[in-house]
């Protein structure tokens, strides 16, 4: 008699991964076959990398509490850089991080301030820093979607043979965001692989209407940024 595993109710991203190859047929046999000592190797690793991040993350406060107020333009910015890595990261963190992802806006806007002010007379600097802004939020509102969090992971929780029946299984709400990470070349790719997916095993594929959306989707969205690009 098999049982289902038990699977947190806030997962870290190696813990969602197995939940979402737990008994999906888009992934091989082996792969969508879960133990209850996978589940908990998995949140032991989720753990780890929780603890490991805020080990990193009260680095990155210190050095940004114990900034210079003449401290040069590329030290600064490289610290924004960091935090942004840092939201990147406690996006898929396991737990409620809602706090820490704050702090890390909070201490973005702080440093972009400070960099506003040093370029208070170059409207094209301003220009540019508005358009950054604007992407950065963009950015950290896509990464609230938890499959683009898990896709960005600095651990590559979801291996290069996982992606296709990822993507294929996913909803097509957080399909439409995902794709957004993938560049032409790359959705080409997908798609062919895809293809080759549900070609080679028709048996798995009977009754997954989603996954056969989703590849029309898929090609859509590589029709629709090539135009976009051939516009541009």
């Amino acid at each position: 008699m098999t049982t289902t595993p038990l699977f947190s109710r806030e997962p870290g991203a190696h813990e969602r991964h197995l939940r979402r190859r737990y008994e999906n047929p888009l992934f091989s046999a082996e792969r969508r076959q879960i133990s209850e000592q996978d589940v908990l190797a998995a949140r032991r690793r989720d753990q780890q990398q929780l603890e490991s991040f805020l080990e990193r993350f009260h680095q990155v406060v210190q050095r940004a509490v114990e900034l210079d107020t003449n401290v040069q333009s590329d030290v600064i910015l490289e610290l924004k850089e960091e935090l942004d890595r840092c939201y990147e990261e406690a996006a898929g963190l396991t737990g409620d991080q809602s706090r820490i992802k704050e702090a890390i806006v909070r201490l973005v806007d702080t440093i972009m301030r400070a960099v506003r002010q040093g370029a208070e007379n170059d409207a094209v600097a301003l220009r540019k820093l508005d358009e950054e802004d604007q992407a950065r939020a963009l950015h950290f509102e896509l990464l609230e979607e938890p499959l683009v969090a898990d896709l960005l992971n600095p651990e590559a929780v979801i291996p290069e043979g996982d992606l296709i029946p990822t993507l294929l299984g996913a909803e097509p709400a957080v399909l439409e965001k995902v794709l957004t990470l993938f560049s032409d070349e790359q959705l080409t790719m997908i798609i062919r692989d895809a293809r080759r997916l549900l070609e080679s095993n028709p048996a798995a594929a009977v009754g997954l209407e989603q996954a056969r959306a989703n590849l029309a989707r898929i090609q859509a969205a590589a029709t629709e940024q090539a135009g976009m690009h051939t516009i541009n």
